[in-house]
């Protein structure tokens, strides 16, 4: 058995709020329960859609090691060149070639073990990309020659295709989570070859809203179908994720728990 280390992969980032919550605990967070790396879904944290080159590093300051994103990545046109020039903040995998980033990357961890961290999107109910289940099994051949610690962030809609990656998966990576619909389920569990799987992290951001909008405008657009602009909620801010336990030599999971701690 190899070194002992613990990934904690946070739910989507949403606005101010979710900045502000990760700013407040996170690094007390990181030193209590000894926490060698952090994965954090980014895609919302400009607003509620998009991010920033300068709240990517603020979130890198506050001690995120590498930012995941999904189908919203593209919103702030600034991110774009940012996106070819680090490795830290990632655009899902299987999108066509040619556009901007990088869909995985290897990244040091406080212990010294190399991480891999692949983003993907799914495809039922979502936009056509191109299949990431064989995205991601490449990906997995080239990052598995460096290090057998991998994390996998599958930004989906559907449970099902969430599920379907992890049992793809399983064995191959040592975290498939999901992201996108900032709701935590209750699912974590490590899978017979050894891959921790949760189908989704939940939300990093204000709890008294409709997934971290303001319900009075979200239920006027459901009673009435009326376009309007759907505001930032703030209050009840928690941050929710994951944390998983990693034999560093094998890549396998040994522990999964999740995370739901409370700002204000």
């Amino acid at each position: 058995m190899g070194v002992v280390m613990k990934i904690l992969f946070l739910g989507d980032i949403v606005g101010r709020p979710g900045r502000e919550i990760i700013g407040r605990i996170l690094p007390a967070y990181r030193k209590d329960k000894g926490v060698d790396f952090v994965v954090a879904n980014g895609e919302n944290a400009a607003g509620g859609s998009g991010i920033t080159v300068d709240i990517s590093e603020e979130l890198f300051r506050s001690g995120v090691d590498v930012i995941t994103s999904g189908d919203h990545i593209w919103k702030k046109k600034e991110i774009y060149e940012y996106l070819d020039k680090t490795s830290r903040l990632l655009r899902p995998l299987n999108y066509p070639q040619g556009v901007p980033g990088k869909g995985w990357s290897i990244v040091g961890s406080a212990n010294g073990t190399k991480v891999g961290v692949i983003n993907l999107v799914g495809r039922v109910f979502m936009d056509a990309v191109d299949c990431p289940f064989a995205a991601v099994r490449d990906a997995v051949k080239k990052i598995s020659s460096e290090t057998h610690v991998i994390i996998v962030d599958m930004h989906a809609e559907a449970t099902s295709e969430k599920v379907a990656m992890g049992w793809f998966l399983d064995g191959t990576v040592s975290v498939v989570a999901g992201t996108h619909t900032h709701i935590q389920t209750a699912d974590e569990k490590i899978l017979p070859q050894g891959t921790a799987y949760i189908t989704d992290l939940g939300m990093t951001g204000p709890y008294d809203s409709v997934i971290g909008r303001r319900k009075v405008e979200i239920l006027e657009h459901f009673l009435t179908q009326l376009p309007m602009r759907f505001e930032m909620a703030g209050d009840d801010v928690q941050m929710h994720g994951v944390l998983v336990t990693i034999d560093d030599k094998t890549g396998k999971a040994v522990d999964i728990k999740r995370v739901q701690e409370k700002y204000r």
